[in-house]
């Protein structure tokens, strides 16, 4: 598992680790892991040219230190000093070494950049000279390392407000930091190498964490020899209208590939048999009115993808709701779940699963907001709503309140198509229904449906329902990894 840290717990745990060792240890030490990186980078370091954006702070002394080093191997090393002061020890070393101070015009022809401007402390929009510098840099051809996160990048949130470097790698010392996993602060980290500085006995409970492959192999249930289909987890699934049938089809088929020993479906005639023709394995009860008194016996329910939003579907959602088994909601689930809270006042676990703008009309916030600061809209909604939250989107990811938020490392862009998050909805639903927690559900299913996404993408475009067939490869290539 992948653990990451706010600015104010990697400083607390950097602070307790100096006054046990002597001065100027740490920056060393990272100096010689960003040295290693933009060598490995470089190729071949002798007559390379590198320019280094040096600012006021730490980092610009992390940069100057790991350019005497590339300086002593040979490069062409020059440094742009863009902060009111500079580290004077390591500007020092860095001339012994036979670096120059150098102006802009050197970053034009560089082989390698390394940003150190501001460090994990800095937030908001950069201000000058350092947003025109980043903007320049960003411009030219050299590919740009940043030291512990690209300048401008929020290290505790990932928000990014303004200008911000465009990393192709960022290295990290001595933890991952929040904002490198969590977008837009991602997309700017490029590749993100760790470098140990011996933080690790000094950090405190992760703010974040990415599960990787043997977390999740660990978590999936597994059949054992006395397993039968209702052992295995049976799922209700509410879904699908006379408009939208496509719906019920995708979830029931998640749910099914995930691994659910039996699945119930519940809906009106059209989805109904669009269902039964897709999968005659489902157990299927056509509705002439909204009630799941004949239902019978569930392990979870999944609600809401394409059930729509009037009456019928309102008196439907509130006898889901009123069950004693957890009830994962999705879609339509949540817009009605949005007019009215009350159906959420229930004993038993709620699993959610919004979009930005689902979660924007749930907790009556601004669409714009929520994509920028996920993490903070996530952890609220599960604080005010009393629920799990999964929120869909570049980053996925998990809030319970009381944990740390779990990111999704899985996925690709092609999920951005028509149905997948009914698909999704079947995954988790199912392993709802298998016995997971909400939080385990939410992760293991985001993780599963991500990784199928990009089986069956492969680089192409892809259907929903192509990523429901990619499911089992899925939990194969999981228990491989894992084992």
């Amino acid at each position: 598992m992948k653990t990451a840290y706010t600015a104010d717990q990697i400083r607390g745990a950097e602070h307790e680790l100096m006054a046990r060792l002597p001065e100027g240890t740490l920056m060393q030490r990272a100096a010689a892991g960003l040295a290693a990186v933009c060598a490995d980078l470089l190729g071949r370091v002798y007559g390379k040219r590198v320019v280094l954006l040096v600012g006021s702070g730490d980092n610009g002394g992390d940069a100057l230190y790991a350019g005497e080093r590339l300086a002593r191997r040979g490069a062409w090393v020059g440094a742009i000093l863009a902060g009111s002061k500079t580290h004077e020890a390591g500007l020092a070393a860095f001339r012994e070494a036979g670096g120059r101070v150098v102006d802009r015009g050197s970053l034009e022809g560089a082989d390698l950049i390394v940003d150190g401007l501001v460090g994990i402390g800095a937030s908001g929009a950069l201000r000058e000279p350092y947003r025109e510098l980043v903007e320049e840099a960003n411009a030219v051809r050299g590919p740009i390392v940043a030291v512990d996160v690209p300048s401008g990048v929020d290290a505790s949130s990932g928000r990014v407000e303004g200008a911000a470097v465009r990393a192709r790698v960022t290295v990290t010392m001595g933890a991952y930091k929040t904002g490198l996993l969590v977008d837009p602060g991602a997309d700017y980290a490029g590749r993100v190498e760790l470098v140990d500085i011996g933080l690790g006995a000094y950090l405190p409970d992760p703010d974040v964490a990415a599960l990787a492959s043997a977390d999740v192999d660990v978590l999936l249930p597994r059949p054992g020899n006395e397993s039968d289909k209702y052992r295995r987890g049976v799922l209700g699934v509410a879904a699908g209208s006379d408009l939208f049938t496509g719906a019920a089809v995708l979830a029931v088929g998640g749910a099914l590939r995930a691994g659910a020993g039996m699945v119930r479906y519940v809906g009106p005639s059209e989805p109904v048999t669009q269902v039964r023709s897709h999968w005659p394995e489902a157990v299927i009860t056509e509705l002439d009115r909204p009630s799941i008194d004949d239902v019978g016996r569930v392990q979870a329910w999944v609600l809401g993808p394409g059930l729509g939003t009037g009456e019928w579907a309102h008196e439907l959602a509130t006898a889901v709701l009123a069950s004693d088994v957890p009830v994962l909601i999705d879609a339509d689930g949540l817009t009605l779940v949005s007019r009215d809270r009350a159906l959420l006042r229930r004993s038993a676990p709620v699993l959610i699963t919004p979009h930005a703008g689902e979660l924007a009309r749930l907790l009556r916030a601004d669409r714009d907001a929520i994509e920028s600061a996920r993490l903070e809209h996530a952890r609220r909604a599960a604080d005010e709503l009393g629920v799990t939250v999964l929120l869909k989107g570049s980053t996925t990811v998990v809030a319970e309140d009381s944990r740390p938020v779990r990111v999704n490392p899985t996925g690709t862009s092609w999920l951005a198509t028509g149905g997948t998050g009914d698909v999704l909805s079947g995954v988790a639903g199912a392993l709802l229904a298998q016995g997971l927690s909400c939080y385990d559900a939410g992760s293991c299913g985001a993780f599963l449906h991500g990784l199928a996404g990009r089986l069956a993408a492969d680089g192409a475009p892809l259907a929903a329902a192509d990523v429901a067939s990619a499911v089992p490869a899925a939990i194969r290539a999981v228990s491989a990894d894992g084992a």
